[in-house]
Formats: C-alpha cells, structure tokens, sequence
C-alpha cells in the first residue's frame, strides 16, 4: 500500500523540496466564503483514502488553491505564487508602479541573484510546488478512474482546474526565466522551463523530475496551451469566480496567445465568451464586489483567517502600509483624461495633508485603491477579468487590420469617461497601426494598474514591430515619489536619480534560476540563463 509519509532522509528531502514538493495542505470549503484548514497533510494521506470519493478528491483539490494562495516566504505565507506576490512582483518589474521603500528594492531596481533576493528564489519554488501538487492530483484521479474507484464524470472539472494552474504556472515562469517566444538569439535565450509533468513523492520521482530538461520556449508554449485546451474541455461553465471555469480557460489562452503573436488565435478564443460577460458600468464594482460582478473570471480567494499577511496582502501593501505607490510615469500619461473615474477617490487613494492625521511623507501621493480591505486582507487576487480579454482582442484586431478593435477597446474605456458621447475614441482618432496599438496597450496600463499586467506585455513587446519594448523599462527612482511629481497631462521627464533602463540583452532581463536549484541539479546548473 502506497502511503505518502514515506521516511525520507535529510538529503531525499531536500531534493524533493528542489523538485517542488512540500507539504500539502488540505482544506476544505464549508461555503463560498469559508475556509478551514484540516490539519492532516495531503502527503501523510493515503493515496487509497483520498481518491475514493469525489468529496474527498475536492479537498485535495482545495489544497491546490490554497498552495496558489499563499505559498511559502522562510515559513510564512506571502502570496506565491497567485495570491498576491504574482501582481507584486509583476509590477515591480515595470514603470507604473513604484517601489516607495525597501521592501521590493531588489526586483524593483533588478538587483537580483540567485541566493539571496529572497522573492525572486521564493518565485521560482513555489511555483513548482503548485505544479507538483497540481501533478499528484491528475494522477491521483487518473490512476482512480482507471480503476473505477471515481468515474470520469464527477473528477474532470476538479482534472480540469489542476491542468489550468499546471499551465498558467509554467506561463508565470516562462515570463520571468525565459525570453519571448519570438526573440532569436543565442543558445541560452532559447531556454524555456522545465515542463514537470509528473508528480514528485519519492526517490525515483525526485530524480526523474529533478533531470527534467528545460526544453524551448517554443516547446514550453505548446505545452501550456495544450494543458488550457485539456482543462478547457473538462471544466465547467463558471458559477463561482473563486473556482476555476471553462471560461478561465478561454480567457487565459487569449493572453498566451497574443504572447505567442497568434492574432487570429486571440480573437477565436475571446469570441467564444461573446455574451457571457459584460463590463460593469462603474470601474469600482469589480472591487467594491469581488465575487459578484459581472466581469471578473477568476480570483484567488483570500479570507480574514487565510491571506498572504500583513506582509504579502494586496491591500497592506498598497493603502495600508503605502509600499507600492501608483508612478508618475502613467499617472502623467496624455492619454489618461482628466476626467476618468479610475482618477477618483474610490479607485485611487490621495491622503489629505497632516492636518488630517496622515503622516505628511505621504500627503498628496498616489496608491491604488482597488484592494480596499488593509485590515482583514480580504480581498480576492485577480486573475483575469473580461476587460482583459477585450483589450487583447482589441489588439490582435488592429494589428490585423481590422477596424472593429475599436469597439473592444470602447467598451473598456467608455465606462470610465466623464462624457463617452464626446470622449470616445473614433476611427480618426488613431490613422496609423502604431497609434491603435498604443492606444490599446496605454488603455490596458491605466485599467490593470496594481493587477501585476504590465511586465507580461513589456517582455511580450521586445522588438516589436509596432509597439516594440527595449527590455526593462527607464522607471521613478526608488522611493516615494513627491505630490508635485504627480501633473495630469504633462508627462513625467525623467531626471538624475531616476533609474535607467536595462536592455534586454543583459542579464537581469531574466531572473537567475536560485543557486538552491542549480547546485544539486547538473542539467539546469549547463541550463543557467546566460551571465549568471
């Protein structure tokens, strides 16, 4: 009898946690806004218990949520991958969002390595352990189908949610370890990630995943829209936005895929949510209501009693500890009208002067207000919502030439403007390509500020024959900016102190895979990324 507490010694459990395995907590949801944590971990579980009944399996598939969730930072739960450190360290790699102290110095600045940058190291394991355990699960329920212990029919949706986070995981480590999938250049920069395909529990398994070679990025991109095109034909239609749908399935390829450059893809796959969704018409609701508007796809969950800490949450790090701030550099951008209710208070916190009983380094500053709950640090991590899927489409569309992207992108930015009737854009406002898809790409910088979008499109964009990126992008100093560095409609002029951009060509562009991977690993220490 296979039993998942095996009695590993100090160096097999090492090498596993290398592999990506670690414990797996198992919870289980009494309601759409409980959780409770069982104490018993998945791996001191017996395969044979937990693959009998489909109750059971969703516990276990509850305890791949919760390794999205939270992950692990030194023994605390800090947001890894999905939970909030994916839109944190997403925006910390671009220019709309500053890094106002320390705490996100390292990858805000690109002062990395791979021992020592914890968030960077923490990126990479969590990642894998969310992989390994999405791995344990299909084959769990494959091995129980297989023997008819559970059928197919009650186990594809919860097949279908761990093929989507085996995809958008590996998708999440290709942006940040690997170049673009269209970029030419040495043998190093054609490194993909190591496509783990199967689950890690003992020796044999360790090795085998541990030797995984890292592949192209070309040979990784097929296998992450081969996993959202399995998972699409498993899951169910979405009835609940902190679960994993077929519609979270067609929406995420759409972002793959204008990362692969496939247009025609793009616009097939967001005509297939054509009338199953629609754009609120005040840009507040999907925060103000997280899991019942009608926009938002899918969220990660967070709860008063499961969230990535005072540390981690989304809402401390923006109003409630003043850590990221909004960047002048899109703040002062001319296409962000005056007038846009994404300026306003709901959307965007301004704090008054000192006088008000706010501490007078931060008075006039911008922070986003999207996450509004700094205290219990409940609000949902998006994923992806509808207003994406229109701008992609939107984007695929001019690029091809074709003259409807405008009402995609319209009905993004419409609900936002003082007056559509005058304020909209129309087929004069833009003649060239380059001016569509500036506009589109401007658009989705203003609609996801602090959704950890941006650098997904800078390392999409290097070369482009449009709208090209260089690599990393000349951003505000680290710090907090002054009230007067933020001027609606005169943009920002980058000054002494700033910091200066980084081509792609160097190093930093991409994360080093940790040293605590490629010291045991022979395969990926000859696979490190070039300089490093």
């Amino acid at each position: 009898m296979k039993n998942y507490n095996s009695k590993l010694t100090k160096s097999l459990k090492n090498l596993i946690n290398v592999a990506g395995v670690s414990a797996l907590l198992v919870t289980t949801t009494a309601s759409c806004s409980e959780d409770r944590l069982d104490q018993q971990p998945f791996n001191q579980v017996q395969e044979e218990t937990i693959f009998t009944s489909p109750a059971l399996i969703e516990q276990a598939v509850m305890g791949v949520y919760n390794a999205a969730q939270r992950g692990d930072y030194a023994g605390q739960g800090r947001g890894y991958p999905f939970g909030a450190a994916y839109h944190q360290q997403n925006d910390m790699r671009g220019e709309d969002m500053v890094n106002t102290a320390t705490f996100y110095q390292a990858t805000y600045m690109s002062a990395i390595n791979g021992s020592a940058t914890l968030n960077n190291i923490y990126y990479w394991f969590d990642t894998y352990r969310l992989i390994n355990r999405a791995n344990l699960l299909i084959e769990g329920i494959d091995k129980a189908v297989a023997a008819g212990t559970v059928t197919a029919a009650n186990t594809n949706n919860f097949k279908g949610e761990a093929l989507f986070f085996r995809a958008i995981s590996h998708f999440e480590l290709l942006k940040h370890f690997s170049k673009p999938v269209h970029v030419t250049g040495s043998e190093h920069f054609d490194f993909g990630v190591p496509y783990m395909l199967k689950g890690s529990t003992n020796l044999q398994d360790a090795l085998q995943n541990a030797n995984v070679d890292r592949e192209t990025v070309a040979a990784s991109y097929i296998k992450v829209l081969a996993d959202l095109d399995a998972a699409e034909g498993l899951l169910a239609n979405k009835t609940n936005v902190y679960r994993i749908s077929k519609e979270a399935a067609i929406a995420y390829k759409t972002i793959v895929k204008l990362h692969k450059r496939d247009w025609a893809g793009v616009i097939a796959e967001a005509n297939k949510l054509d009338g199953k969704f629609s754009i609120e018409t005040d840009p507040n609701t999907p925060w103000a209501n997280n899991s019942g508007n009608r926009e938002s796809i899918f969220s990660i969950q967070n709860s008063d009693t499961n969230n990535p800490t005072v540390n981690g949450a989304l809402a401390s790090m923006n109003i409630g500890r003043n850590l990221i701030a909004i960047s002048p550099v899109i703040w002062n951008n001319t296409l962000w009208l005056a007038t846009d209710k994404r300026r306003g208070e709901n959307m965007v916190l301004t704090p008054p002067p000192a006088a008000n009983g706010q501490p007078t380094a931060i008075t006039g500053r911008k922070f986003t207000n999207k996450f509004k709950d700094a205290v219990n640090r409940t609000d949902a991590s998006p994923i992806v919502r509808y207003a994406e899927v229109l701008l992609n489409r939107a984007e695929a569309k001019a690029r091809l030439g074709d003259a409807t992207y405008l009402n995609d992108l319209n009905a993004v930015r419409n609900r936002s403007l003082a007056n559509p009737a005058t304020e909209a854009y129309t087929a004069a406002s833009f003649v060239t390509p380059v001016a569509q898809v500036n506009a589109i790409l401007t658009e989705k910088r203003i609609e996801f500020i602090g959704e950890g979008k941006r650098w997904g499109d800078i390392h999409r964009l290097i070369n482009d024959d449009l709208v090209p990126t260089t690599g990393i992008p000349q951003k505000f100093k680290n710090g907090m900016p002054l009230a007067t560095d933020y001027k609606i409609g005169v943009p920002y002029v980058f000054g002494a102190g700033d910091i200066t951009a980084i081509p792609y060509s160097d190093r930093r562009f991409l994360w080093p895979i940790p040293d605590g991977q490629v010291n045991v690993n022979t395969t990926l220490k000859n696979q490190q990324n070039k300089g490093w």
